[in-house]
């Protein structure tokens, strides 16, 4: 059994599986790894530093033929960022956080499929209107920046207005039950993050992979301490999930007078220059329960279209085996 969707079909790839483009941690070898394992690898080019972008998209060339594609922080970016992706000849271009008309026109007349990430029906809707290719839908469950809804009630509503562009589910996804549980929302495939963290082709250092397989969901925390900590710059209505540390438990609801409060934030500076992970963020979201182990990006893809696989035949096999009740 395979599971082919429009997404596999758009990109030519084995599986519906995508690795969210996370910034500081998704680079030319992770992505060109899960590109490798058959589904669409994506370099995190976050704020579009272009020397750091250029130098990760020859890793991923160097080491897979197959598709992957390059995100950006809408937000954070120019035009010089999109025109030097566009260079690299990319599968596709993935905007995320922020209103992606100043740059749709000039990715889609490049030939190159745009994806949006969105986080509310609105702007899904303005996904949709500036010619999205694919749009994911992003729940709060996910790691990193992102916003409110819940991904499993937030996929289907954006599916239902998505007619027939393609919809990928973000948030919480972590394994094979939960790729399946996307396709029967109506998805084409699911965008992953946190899981591909827990390899050794991530851009992470050891202790921050053992961290998160050590993490539960009650580990992890959502809110604004650690952007307003790092100075990020980030718009407001998307908060962060991170692993919890000392200073978030400290700052937790008391965003306002961190704010303000400049020994606290000085205090951050210097034990951020040291390296002290009581301090610094690690970027998680509530899937750590189902991560317990590193494992190669590659074969992770394999592993999670297997288990999906084998989700959606028992799930309907138990379903004939029932019957039909009258």
């Amino acid at each position: 059994m395979s599971l082919p969707t429009a997404l596999t079909e758009m990109f030519g790839i084995d599986h519906p599986i995508v690795l969210a483009p996370m910034g500081g941690v998704a680079g030319g070898a992770l992505t060109a790894a899960v590109s490798e394992g058959g589904g669409l690898g994506m370099i995190g080019a976050g704020r579009g530093g272009l020397g750091w972008l250029g130098r990760e998209c020859g890793v991923a060339r160097a080491a897979t033929s197959r598709p992957w594609g390059i995100g950006f922080l809408t937000w954070a970016i120019g035009s010089e960022a999109v025109e030097a992706a566009i260079e690299q000849s990319p599968a596709a271009i993935m905007l995320s956080f922020g209103d992606p008309a100043p740059f749709a026109e000039t990715i889609r007349a490049a030939g190159i499929p745009l994806m949006v990430q969105v986080t509310t029906l609105d702007e899904a809707r303005r996904a949709l209107d500036v010619g999205a290719n694919v749009v994911v839908a992003q729940g709060t469950e996910a790691g990193g920046h992102g916003g409110g809804r819940a991904t499993l009630p937030f996929v289907p509503a954006v599916v239902d207005i998505a007619d027939t562009t393609p919809v990928l589910a973000a948030g919480g996804i972590a394994d094979g039950r939960g790729l399946a549980a996307t396709l029967m929302l109506g998805a084409a495939g699911a965008m992953i993050g946190t899981r591909f963290e827990a390899t050794p082709e991530a851009l992470l250092d050891p202790e921050e992979a053992k961290a998160i397989t050590a993490a539960e969901a009650a580990d992890t925390i959502r809110g604004r301490v650690l952007d307003i900590a790092t100075e990020a710059g980030w718009p407001e209505r998307y908060t962060a999930r991170t692993l919890r540390n000392g200073f978030t438990d400290t700052w937790e609801g008391r965003e306002s007078a961190l704010t303000s409060d400049q020994g606290a934030l000085a205090e951050f500076r210097a034990a951020a220059e040291r390296g002290d992970r009581e301090y610094l963020p690690i970027w998680a979201g509530e899937a750590v329960d189902l991560i317990t182990e590193l494992d190669s990006a590659t074969a992770l893809v394999a592993r999670i279209a297997e288990q999906a696989e084998r989700a959606i035949t028992a799930t309907g096999n138990a379903v004939r085996g029932r019957g039909v009740r009258h």
